[in-house]
């Protein structure tokens, strides 16, 4: 966690999506249904409308304080409260000021404009609420716990993390990746603006079980690829995002804003349980950039990708298959 010298809220703000229209380059506005962004998912989809051509879109949001905030004894003064949206691919960040819905309410308001041609996929949206301390302007007091994703191009609000899966014949691909890792059924590049898997269709019948909806027997084996697929994406997309952190002038690692961030943290917890995913953030790097500690924090890792993967139910549903097709073959 992060250590300020000065007092602060110790609660998050919480942030809502109220509604999303999109504008249209022939002048007129869509307004999106509601199922364009998900609270659960803290996500908004701007592609959910098939506009491959939107101009801008419109997000009008509502935040609302932690208590004290408000507070005649509170310890900061000029209070603003920002929505602030973030590109890590592009550099974009655009803020707004939000408005107190009512005086002396703990309620914001307001909308914010994302302009297609800033954007290549997610973005991340925060609030930040900051006012004067000790005569210094632009303190945070507090800010949201967990960012909204915005992507604009999916057209389901998920904030997970999404993959780009592609066959290949890696024998005969002109990437050099490919062809170099010629006896692998599948590889994952992580060096894309998405998460990319390859799967190898020299490798017989591997793509097609993975798309197939067949038999019993299919279905097991299917599940069991993917939940190892799963593992070594979740394990391959963990060691991209650790090692390619921004670091501040102090040292300290940043948190990226884009699909790494999301996976750190999503496994973060696992990795480095019992503390705040800043702080487990810290101890990974120290690790990994230190001189002792990196080698044993891989099971660790492996956990939780195995966990992300769900290889545990895969397992145990195949197991129970076959042993009932066990015992119906020996009645």
């Amino acid at each position: 966690m992060k250590f300020y010298p000065y007092k602060r809220l110790n609660r998050p703000i919480t942030l809502r999506v109220t509604s999303v229209s999109l504008s249209l380059p022939d002048g007129t506005r869509d307004q999106l249904e509601t199922a364009a962004y998900s609270t659960q998912q803290q996500a908004v989809a701007l592609g959910i409308a098939g506009h491959a051509d939107w101009v801008s879109a419109t997000i009008s949001l509502s935040a609302t304080l932690p208590p004290g905030a408000n507070a005649p004894d509170a310890a900061w003064s000029d209070l603003h409260v920002l929505a602030v949206l973030t590109d890590g691919e592009t550099n974009v960040r655009t803020s707004v000021n939000l408005t107190r819905d009512a005086e002396g309410g703990l309620d914001w308001s307001g909308s914010l404009q994302v302009h297609r041609d800033d954007h290549v996929g997610r973005a991340s949206l925060a609030v930040h609420a900051v006012g004067t301390v000790d005569g210094v302007q632009g303190r945070s007091i507090a800010e949201t716990h967990q960012s909204w994703t915005v992507d604009t191009v999916s057209d389901e609000p998920v904030s997970g993390l999404r993959l780009d899966v592609q066959k290949a014949s890696f024998t005969k691909s002109s990437r050099e990746l490919l062809r170099a890792c010629a006896d692998a059924p599948w590889i994952v590049d992580v060096s894309a603006r998405v998460p990319t898997v390859f799967v190898n269709t020299d490798v017989e019948g591997v793509y097609g079980l993975l798309d197939s909806n067949g038999s019993s027997v299919d279905s097991k084996v299917r599940d069991l690829l993917v939940a190892q697929m799963a593992t070594d994406v979740w394990t391959a997309v963990f060691h991209g995002a650790i090692g390619d952190l921004e670091v501040e002038p102090g040292g300290g690692p940043v948190f990226p804003t884009d699909w790494q961030g999301e996976v750190l943290r999503e496994m973060l917890p696992d990795v480095i349980p019992g503390v705040h995913v800043e702080e487990a953030l810290r101890q990974v790097h120290r690790r990994r950039t230190g001189d002792s500690g990196w080698a044993e924090l891989q099971t660790r890792i492996h956990f939780a990708a195995v966990r992300r993967a769900d290889a545990k139910r895969a397992l145990a549903y195949a197991i129970r298959s076959l042993e009932q097709m066990n015992r119906e073959s020996d009645t």
